[in-house]
């Protein structure tokens, strides 16, 4: 529900993301436990990471064929995470600096290697499910490639605000960081609704 008591959820250590249930139990506390022993093993022999290489050793941690970091990590798919110190996993890096002053995170180093990408390939396309600052990446380094040649986004944020988050292809297009001539498609809508029917369609 939208409209529970917030305040009860707190008292009892559990967090809202709209009308999903965090505990914390769930979250935070797991995170610490795991990731800590995480990041000396990671920055034993450095002191300066990108955020993808990062990534990629936390999921060369995991032992979880389930998750997104150990599937990524055994395909070699990269992540990127522009904003990375908002939120626990970022936290945790800022934790583990506190002790560890001489980290640093080597961001140069992803919008490197996403433009080299985004340079090198013939084709581009996106499925940008939501906003924000990982939106505006991908879109950002195409530009300088003429734009995406297709692109789909999933998204329930209205454009009337001016903000990235529900601002349509049609004005990326204005940029060039969509092609005017791409295929592409803004759908309206509950991505944890229309994200899956897309996975089913492809699968079938």
């Amino acid at each position: 529900d939208f409209m529970m008591d917030d305040a009860m959820l707190r008292k009892n250590g559990v967090s809202r993301l709209g009308n999903v249930l965090v505990p914390d139990s769930c979250y935070g506390e797991v995170l610490e436990d795991k990731l800590a022993p995480m990041f000396q093993e990671i920055f034993e022999h450095t002191d300066s990471l990108s955020t993808h290489d990062i990534i990629d050793q936390v999921g060369a941690r995991l032992d979880n064929p389930d998750s997104l970091l150990y599937q990524c990590h055994k395909m070699g798919v990269p992540i990127f995470v522009p904003g990375i110190t908002d939120g626990s996993f970022g936290c945790q890096l800022w934790m583990y600096y506190q002790m560890h002053r001489r980290l640093r995170i080597d961001l140069f180093g992803d919008e490197q290697m996403l433009s080299e990408m985004t340079n090198a390939a013939k084709y581009t396309g996106a499925v940008i499910v939501g906003g924000g600052i990982s939106k505006h990446h991908v879109i950002w380094w195409n530009q300088f490639r003429g734009g995406l040649d297709y692109a789909v986004y999933l998204t329930t944020a209205q454009e009337f605000d001016g903000s990235l988050s529900g601002a349509q292809i049609r004005e990326a297009v204005s940029w060039g960081k969509v092609k005017a001539n791409a295929k592409k498609m803004t759908v309206e809508g509950d991505a944890t609704i229309s994200l899956p029917i897309i996975v089913a369609a492809l699968e079938d």
